[in-house]
C-alpha cells in the first residue's frame, strides 16, 4: 500500500513523501529526481534527512530514493528485533513494492553494511555498491559505540534522555564539521527507541563481512574519511582486499560524515561512479561555484 503526499520545492523541484507499509510496519522514504533508480540508505541513529544535500545533486540526473529504516527517523517502531538482516529484508521489501527489480544502493555506516549485505544475498537486486564510512568488521566501532550495545548501558543512556543529546551535542563537533550536524542529531535521537537504539547497534558490533566479501561482483566504491572516530578509518582495507571489483575514495580532512562535510565533491565523486558504463542524462543544470570545489581526495583503486 503507498500513500503518497507531495511538496513543491520551486518550479522545476518536487520532491515526494511517502510510506509503504511492509510485513513488519510502516516504511517511510522520500524520493526526489527523475531517471534511473538510485536507493540510499542511512546510519545508526540517522534518517533520510543525512542525505539532502546528495539528493538535491543526483536528483538532476537520477530517481533517488531515501528511506528510514525501521525503528529510525519516521518509520514504524513495534518490531522485537533490529538487526542488520532485518534491514536487508527491508531494502528487498522496498524494492518489490516499488517495482525497482535493480539498481545501485548507497549505504552510510551501518547502512553500508546492510548495502553490502543486500549484494551477497540478493544478488540480482544491486547493479553497483557504494559505502560511506562503513564497517565491514563490526569490531571497528568506536569503543563508545559498543558500549551502546550492552543492554545496561543503552537503558541508562535512554533513562537519562535530557542529559544523553546534551553529551552528543557537545561531542558533534569533534564527529562532523557541518555546522547543521548537532541538531540533525538531536532530532534524529529523538525519534529513536531504546529497542532500535541497542538492537541495532549489537547486531551490528557482531557482523563479520570479511568472508562473503568475494561473492560480490559488482562494482563496489569505498567512501571513507581519514578523521573518522566512529569508524575505524582503514575499514576501507578488508573492501579493497576481500570485493574483486573495488574502488576506494579516501578523504583526508574528512570524518565519519563525508557527504555533510564534503557535499561537492563527494556528490560528484558518487555519481562518477554511478554513471561508469552507463551515463544518465542531466535533467537540470549543475551547479557551479561552490567553494567546496576545491576539496582533495585521495582514489585508490583494487
Amino acid at each position: 500500500m503507498l500513500r503518497w503526499s507531495r511538496e513543491s520545492r520551486g518550479p522545476d523541484r518536487q520532491k515526494h513523501v511517502s510510506s509503504i507499509t511492509t510485513d513488519q510496519g510502516i516504511v517511510h522514504y522520500e524520493v526526489y529526481g527523475r531517471g534511473k533508480p538510485v536507493i540510499l540508505l542511512h546510519g545508526w541513529l540517522g534518517s533520510w534527512g543525512l542525505w539532502q544535500e546528495t539528493m538535491s545533486y543526483l536528483g538532476k540526473y537520477y530517481r533517488t530514493y531515501a528511506l528510514d529504516f525501521w525503528g529510525f527517523g519516521e518509520s514504524g517502531k513495534k518490531r522485537e528485533t533490529y538487526a542488520v538482516q532485518d534491514f536487508v529484508s527491508l531494502v528487498d521489501q522496498f524494492m518489490e513494492q516499488l517495482g525497482i527489480v535493480h539498481a545501485p544502493l548507497v549505504g552510510h555506516s551501518m547502512g553500508g553494511t546492510v548495502s553490502l549485505s543486500v549484494a551477497i544475498r540478493y544478488p540480482e537486486r544491486v547493479s553497483k555498491v557504494v559505502v560511506v564510512g562503513s564497517p565491514i568488521v563490526g569490531s571497528s566501532l568506536a569503543f563508545p559505540l559498543k558500549l551502546a550495545g550492552m543492554r545496561p548501558i543503552a537503558f541508562m543512556l535512554f533513562n537519562m534522555m535530557s542529559v544523553f543529546r546534551f553529551g552528543v551535542r557537545v561531542a558533534s563537533p569533534f564527529i562532523c564539521r557541518d555546522e547543521r550536524f548537532a541538531d540533525m542529531m538531536d532530532r534524529d535521537l529523538s525519534r529513536t527507541t531504546v529497542e532500535s537504539f541497542l538492537r541495532s547497534i549489537a547486531s551490528l558490533r557482531r557482523t563479520d563481512l570479511r568472508p562473503k566479501l568475494d561473492q560480490i561482483n559488482i562494482p563496489a566504491m569505498g567512501i571513507y574519511g581519514d578523521r573518522d572516530i566512529i569508524v575505524h578509518p582503514k575499514q576501507w582495507q578488508p573492501m579493497q582486499s576481500g570485493i574483486p571489483k573495488s574502488h576506494i575514495e579516501r578523504f583526508p580532512l574528512a570524518g565519519h560524515f563525508v557527504m555533510l562535510e564534503e557535499p561537492q565533491s563527494f556528490s560528484e565523486k558518487l555519481k562518477a561512479f554511478l554513471d561508469q558504463d552507463d551515463p544518465p542524462q542531466q535533467i537540470a543544470p549543475q551547479p557551479h561555484g561552490s567553494p567546496l570545489d576545491q576539496t582533495t581526495s585521495v582514489t585508490l583503486a583494487s
